[in-house]
């Protein structure tokens, strides 16, 4: 039965890195929400109460070098393992033992990563819009050189210091608003039309953006949310996160082709790219995510799922952790 969940709470706890600004609703096992690109803890402002009135400790984070958390002056910084060490000192500081985590985007391979390197921590894993693949393969720079062709694929792009700033922040309420239509199911550019994903010779992601109108799931106050964060501390911080791609191939050599064991949860809408490109990693689910308890892919959804569809993502979040085993110590 739904609990009477209390008001979202603000506050931050040290970290690694300095401090990680979270917001905090309900009582009870500790959900771990991580967001992704180019996103805040706002991104969950439509579970946290829903997994609060659940009965859990629903808690969603600003990631290193995005809103109230820590930004670190090194690139280097923001390897994968620093923001995984950020995830289970949150942990720590709340109280807990363990945590089930759970991400969106960028938010979806950190949380996998957290799993991954921190299995005692972190319990259980879901995944939303980014499917899990395993450490390893060939080097990520070479991968995403070939992808583009006569193009460039838009992570190459993100990975030169400056030149996506260049673009994003001279008009950042504008290019995130381009950004979050050119992914969302309901704006999604013509059939046809150049790929928003790609930047032509000489151009800049924005001249693929959509225009004139907003995706459903993103009024103007929203937008002014996401856009007053970044207007505030740029976006070197967030998209440092590609940068260190292949530093992260490096550092987790070791584990190159390493399963989730945990339970876990991964859903995706038919109309996201990162599903379609990466179909082949959920056909190797059963390899790679032994402990998969719940799959799920929405038709008609666009990148951004838990924003699009929130009703379905709360539904599926909620059916997924009722049917976790309880922690001993959880809250």
């Amino acid at each position: 039965m739904a609990q009477s969940a209390s008001p979202p709470v603000h506050r931050t706890v040290p970290s690694p890195a300095g401090r990680v600004h979270l917001v905090e609703q309900g009582d009870g096992p500790l959900v771990l929400l991580v967001h992704g690109f180019p996103e805040s803890w706002y991104s969950w402002r439509r579970q946290l109460p829903a997994l609060a009135g659940a009965g859990y400790r629903a808690v969603a984070v600003d990631v290193r070098g995005y809103g109230r958390s820590s930004k670190p002056d090194d690139t280097r910084a923001y390897r994968m393992a620093e923001l995984v060490e950020d995830n289970v000192a949150v942990v720590r500081a709340l109280g807990e033992e363990s945590a089930v985590v759970v991400g969106h985007d960028w938010g979806a391979t950190i949380a996998a990563h957290s799993a991954l390197l921190r299995p005692e921590v972190f319990r259980a894993v879901g995944m939303l819009s980014v499917p899990y693949t395993p450490p390893g393969g060939p080097r990520p720079r070479d991968v995403f050189a070939a992808m583009g062709g006569e193009e460039e694929f838009y992570v190459s792009y993100f990975q030169q210091p400056g030149r996506a700033e260049a673009e994003i922040e001279p008009d950042v309420r504008g290019w995130l608003a381009g950004f979050y239509a050119a992914l969302s199911a309901d704006t999604l550019p013509a059939a046809g039309a150049p790929d928003p994903h790609f930047v032509g010779k000489g151009g800049t992601l924005r001249d693929r953006f959509p225009t004139g109108r907003l995706p459903g799931w993103l009024d103007e106050r929203a937008l002014d949310v996401y856009a007053a964060e970044f207007e505030r501390t740029g976006l070197t911080g967030a998209l440092n996160r590609y940068r260190n791609m292949d530093r992260d191939w490096e550092d987790l050599a070791a584990l190159h082709g390493a399963p989730l064991t945990q339970p876990s949860l991964f859903a995706g809408g038919t109309l996201d790219a990162s599903t379609t490109w990466l179909a082949d990693a959920i056909d190797a689910y059963p390899v790679t995510l032994p402990g998969l308890v719940s799959s799920h892919l929405l038709d008609g959804c666009g990148h951004w799922i838990q924003q699009e569809r929130p009703e379905e993502i709360n539904e599926i979040l909620v059916g997924w952790l009722a049917s976790l085993p309880r922690p001993v110590r959880g809250r």
